[in-house]
């Protein structure tokens, strides 16, 4: 592919990561003029059902026929879902947007760390924990700290996310094509169902509330869903993990414009650590399977790129398809094998849909 054809389509991409990025964060931001309403878990129950409706019925996945093995890796990838997005929810209902997803990153990128054993991956880390240290400060400075509930919330986020990040690997080897990824959506709702329908049901009863649930679920789940998968169709993995490592940045300017969250320099620094850590590990990890390729006869192992804690890309032994990260609520994305004739082209990857 020459220069002139790959910029226009890099260029799209961009775009497409972007907007993705945008979409998801300002519905969440949405979502919290619910919470008082629906509470997080009942706004989270809503949005789970709505994905896992939209999933199941695309894809119809055939799993009468599935094996103990494959259901117990589906049961534990929904409940990583599940945990991952309640979780998140509950953290932004008592702490500002960007600090909260500034937070929760930390748990992919302690696992890419950990995953990598490398000294610069560690480094990274180290850098990420010096911005929570930062939050910490401000938060020690500042006339309204910030809720130590909701901190702990967006850590057991990010210790969920790390858990998807390694059941979601199991999933792509364990079952073809997306069924295993709709089950999984099917088996988080149910998960997290006891939790909020009590508060969920309360949106039937007025039709504006279930309006603006379903602008929140168009917004941070079906909306970054098309987009990251069109993205991913047309920029490599590392290209799109970096950019994807913006959004604690995208976070606080939507907690900005829309709740009125303001973000003073030393959250700003915070933030910004925690985007060099995230870039950093994506560097770090694509040179590292760049260099591992370039070995002949050398034996690969799986290499889980959680290069920005937002959309980790785990590269399948096997031929089947591999599952992409959610990032604070937006539907999975499925990245089938890359097919040999296009290796030309970076990051190219083909939609399976199961039907």
């Amino acid at each position: 592919m020459t220069r002139t054809d790959a910029s226009p389509r890099l260029g799209g991409g961009v775009a497409l990561v972007v907007g993705s990025c945008f979409s998801l964060q300002f519905g969440a931001a949405i979502a919290t003029h619910l919470f008082p309403i629906l509470g997080a878990w009942g706004v989270t129950s809503l949005r789970m059902l709505m994905a896992a409706v939209i999933l199941l019925v695309a894809v119809r996945p055939r799993m009468f026929g599935w094996t103990w093995r494959q259901w117990r890796s589906v049961i534990l990838f929904g409940a990583a879902l599940a945990g991952m997005n309640g979780f998140f929810y509950a953290s932004i209902d008592r702490i500002p947007l960007g600090a909260a997803v500034a937070v929760e990153f930390l748990g992919p990128l302690v696992l890419a760390a950990v995953l990598s054993r490398r000294v610069a991956d560690f480094a990274m880390v180290g850098v990420a924990l010096a911005g929570m240290c930062l939050l910490g400060l401000e938060s020690f400075l500042g006339a309204v700290g910030l809720d130590p509930l909701g901190v702990l919330f967006a850590l057991i986020a990010g210790a969920f996310w790390a858990g998807y990040v390694l059941s979601s690997a199991h999933v792509g080897q364990a079952v073809p094509g997306t069924g295993g990824l709709a089950a999984a959506m099917g088996v988080a709702t149910v998960l997290i169902l006891p939790i909020g329908a009590s508060s969920a049901v309360q949106a039937f009863a007025d039709w504006r509330i279930l309006l603006l649930a379903a602008v929140t679920g168009l917004l941070a789940s079906v909306i970054p869903y098309t987009l990251e998968l069109a993205a991913l169709r047309r920029l490599p993995s590392n290209v799109f993990s970096i950019l994807l490592s913006l959004e604690p940045a995208i976070a606080a300017l939507a907690g900005w414009a829309l709740l009125s969250q303001a973000t003073g320099p030393i959250r700003l620094a915070a933030i910004a650590l925690v985007i060099i850590a995230s870039v950093g590990i994506t560097v770090s990890s694509s040179r590292a399977r760049k260099a591992a390729a370039g070995k002949a006869g050398a034996e690969e192992e799986p290499v889980v790129g959680v290069g920005t804690g937002a959309l980790p890309v785990i590269e399948p032994t096997e031929e089947d398809e591999s599952v992409l990260g959610v990032r604070t609520g937006a539907m999975p994305v499925v990245r089938s094998e890359e097919d040999p004739d296009d290796a030309g082209e970076p990051g190219r990857s083909d939609d399976s849909t199961g039907n």
